[in-house]
């Protein structure tokens, strides 16, 4: 089993803080693992009793009875009411906020999981953790309910460090997998290629689409799923949705609404199927409304929705490494400079602007810089900022890492993505 320990130690710094740890993200990409092997591990390595572990998984049968809500609260009660002095840990998998009951003994009013949590988590010899259902409701739906009173930890898929850490071996030959297949942690235990490309295919059509549609009430399912190949194409491209509508009025025939096309986005942004990165002006210290570029979570997912038929490298890394900025917990935009040069105003892009609290680093994604006109073209935006902030041109091409004469970083992707540099 891959220890996360990113997660674990992020966990481990908000054990007791008063706030219900809602832990979220994709679906399959590891969450119950997290909470119900790995902390629960690292709690009975710490010395708490198994039985002041109190796991609830309500998409098992025997769990069934505590999908009601007041059944839920009376059974922790009872467990941890007469033993104040004693420290207790309150774990529930798929969270299903859509479930709501009648209190008939408190005036008849409407209790939901949301409101037995809430009480739950008054008590001071109890910390409360829980994922969410997609199926019933998003789990980024739970993390929202509970309106600043829970702490939201976000799971994504392995990185290439945890699942280098499982494969070994030749380190470009498992980047090449991870490049091709993602980081779903289902896939470690799958060696034939065929069998990996049909789970990931499964997961979009049996739960992924399906889940958007339920939770959101799509009517024109058609749309979504031509939108999910439209931004599986346009991966690191900027894009808005006016863009996606005239593409689809054009593939389909109709007249297809930008106002559907951002309802339908904001949907898939919701699932955490794509992330959306916002232009930011570093010079007006601004943000754009549009255009924005969109990443898929999780790039073994996107090549799956377009059946490996467009395997763009660069592209392709420059997601990966994106996904591996957010997953660090940094804050993520896509930078633009103006070059004024010979009176012109040129617009020119920064891959990412990366801010960690009061820090800020500049990051270009360049799969090979082969030719001088490359070299100066990826060069150019960073220099123009004109400013003291690290800058750094992740390459592919390059067998070690070094600084040029303009002060810029040129890093392997590879050591970048295993840890072996500090971005900051």
């Amino acid at each position: 089993m891959i220890k996360r320990d990113y997660y674990l130690k992020r966990m481990m710094r908000n054990m007791w803080n008063g706030e219900v740890k809602v832990i979220t993200g994709i679906r399959r990409c590891g969450k119950s693992v997290l909470l119900f092997d790995l902390f629960y591990q690292d709690l009975l390595s710490q010395g708490v009793q198994d039985d002041h572990i109190i796991k609830i998984e309500l998409d098992q049968r025997r769990y069934y009875k505590f999908r009601n809500p007041i059944t839920l609260c009376e059974y922790v009660e009872a467990l941890i009411a007469e033993k104040k002095d004693e420290k207790f840990y309150l774990f529930i998998d798929e969270v299903q906020l859509t479930t709501k009951m009648i209190d008939q003994e408190n005036g008849g009013i409407e209790v939901s999981i949301y409101d037995m949590l809430n009480e739950l988590k008054a008590y001071k010899n109890l910390d409360v953790y829980v994922t969410g259902s997609n199926s019933k409701g998003l789990s980024k739906d739970i993390a929202t309910e509970f309106r600043g009173r829970a702490t939201q930890i976000r799971i994504y898929p392995l990185s290439f460090e945890e699942f280098y850490s499982y494969m070994g071996g030749d380190e470009r030959k498992a980047l090449d997998s991870y490049m091709l297949y993602g980081g779903m942690p289902r896939l470690l235990a799958l060696t034939d290629e065929k069998d990996k490309k049909d789970y990931l295919t499964s997961l979009y059509s049996e739960l992924y689409v399906k889940d958007i549609v339920e939770h959101s009430g799509i009517e024109r399912e058609d749309i979504l799923n031509d939108i999910l190949d439209f931004l599986a194409s346009q991966i690191s491209s900027l894009t808005n949705p006016t863009n996606i509508a005239n593409a689809l009025t054009s593939l389909k025939n109709e007249n297809v609404n930008s106002t559907l096309v951002s309802n339908y986005v904001q949907h898939i942004i919701d699932s955490f199927l794509v992330s959306m990165a916002k232009r930011y002006d570093v010079k007006g210290k601004t943000y754009f409304k549009y255009p924005n570029k969109y990443y898929y979570t999780d790039i073994g997912l996107r090549n799956a929705r377009l059946n490996y038929r467009q395997y763009d490298p660069g592209h392709i890394m420059e997601n990966i490494i994106y996904n591996e900025l957010l997953l660090r917990g940094y804050s993520v935009d896509v930078g633009v400079v103006t070059d004024r040069t010979g009176g012109a105003n040129v617009q020119k892009e920064i891959d990412f602007v990366v801010n960690d609290i009061d820090k800020k680093i500049y990051i270009q994604s360049a799969f090979q810089m082969d030719t001088d006109k490359k070299e100066s073209s990826e060069r150019a935006s960073l220099i123009l900022t004109k400013d003291f902030f690290k800058k750094i041109i992740v390459r592919m091409d390059i067998p070690h890492n070094f600084y040029d004469d303009s002060g810029i970083f040129h890093c392997n992707l590879i050591d970048l993505l295993l840890g072996r540099v500090s971005l900051f």
